[in-house]
């Protein structure tokens, strides 16, 4: 059974910094596509970055250079550094796995969620 587990939300002031981990069981994050998505109150998921099987990485437009995905296929987990956040981040970020090796998070199709992690940036 997969089962991923999201880390590392917190409520944080304008211009900080946080990192989010996910952790997963019963998948092997170095064969598939691995992402995070958000989503706000009232709003409808989005996806924030994607990683594939290679390492290649993707984002949303809006959030290109402040936010850095990464993995570690040892440790089975995926990472969000998210810089100089912005009240405008705050959400609920999910994790998520594609089991194509090779999508975007633009294409991304995903077969598995974590449960989410709070993410609140105060101005």
């Amino acid at each position: 059974q997969v089962q991923l587990v999201e880390s590392g939300g917190a409520s944080v002031q304008a211009g900080g910094s946080l990192r989010l981990s996910c952790t997963a069981s019963g998948i092997a994050y170095s064969r598939y596509s691995m992402g995070w998505f958000r989503q706000a109150p009232g709003k409808q998921r989005e996806g924030v970055a994607g990683i594939n099987a290679d390492g290649d990485t993707s984002y949303a437009d809006s959030l290109k250079g402040r936010f850095t995905i990464s993995k570690d296929d040892d440790k089975n987990t995926l990472y969000l550094q998210m810089n100089n956040l912005e009240p405008e981040d705050t959400a609920m970020y999910y994790c998520a796995v594609d089991l194509i090796q090779w999508t975007t998070i633009a294409t991304m199709s995903v077969d598995y969620w974590g449960q989410g992690t709070q993410v609140t940036v105060s101005s």
